[in-house]
């Protein structure tokens, strides 16, 4: 029923284009053996880091502003992610449960965020950041529909990480790693570098994918 018409298409893309972009960084992991159950705490910090970046230039706005975004919305993402990277390859804590405990404190923080310090002082104490401003919106891909270019670049990201797993030396050591560690030692390939990897690009795709549900379709923090 969605597709039968282009509002349907529109809003499927606008579902998918974050979850193709959570997607791609947590294969990349997965074939490598690190299990980052955490992308939903990455994708929320990124959102966070994106958001509160517009609200803090607010209502500054101009071409600049959704690259500068994206900019601190993937240093957010990996951030992030950094954690359970550190905790495994430094006290070789299981970043299952690392990662997945950092969702809820990515959660809480966005709702203490919307309720205090971002808390739109129009809203009438709704716990909401206001709406961003000109300039910190995801441009749509067709006019009056709600799709926009973040479909365009998780597809990029399809394509990248095909490259990197099917033509890179790193992707090579990523997928040695997942299907032989003792072979992987042995070739002199470092562990603690293809977990920090790994976590990186899934923390960086994840908190992009964050902005752009909060600065598309929307173009607000809510908890």
């Amino acid at each position: 029923e969605p597709l039968t018409d282009a509002s349907g298409i529109s809003e499927l893309i606008v579902k998918a284009s974050p979850l193709i972009l959570i997607a791609i960084g947590l294969s990349i992991g997965f074939q490598a053996g690190v299990w980052n159950i955490g992308a939903e705490g990455q994708f929320t910090f990124g959102a966070l880091t994106g958001g509160a970046t517009a609200l803090a230039l607010y209502p500054s706005g101009g071409p600049w502003l959704l690259p500068l975004m994206s900019v601190a919305s993937i240093i957010g993402g990996m951030a992030w992610a950094a954690i359970p990277a550190l905790l495994r390859t430094r006290f070789n804590a299981n970043e299952i449960l690392v990662s997945l405990m950092l969702v809820y404190v990515a959660v809480l923080l966005l709702s203490a965020m919307v309720h205090g310090p971002l808390r739109d002082p129009d809203g009438f104490n709704f716990p909401e950041s206001r709406i961003f401003q000109e300039g910190a919106g995801v441009p749509v891909l067709v006019a009056g529909k709600r799709a926009h270019i973040g479909f365009l670049v998780a597809l990029a990201a399809v394509a990248a990480a095909w490259v990197l797993l099917g033509r890179h030396i790193v992707g090579f050591q990523v997928k040695v790693l997942g299907e032989a560690p003792r072979a992987a030692r042995f070739a002199g390939y470092s562990e603690s570098r293809i977990v920090w990897i790994c976590f990186m690009i899934s923390g960086g795709l994840a908190g992009l994918a964050g902005l752009f549900e909060a600065a598309g379709p929307v173009g607000q923090l809510v908890p």
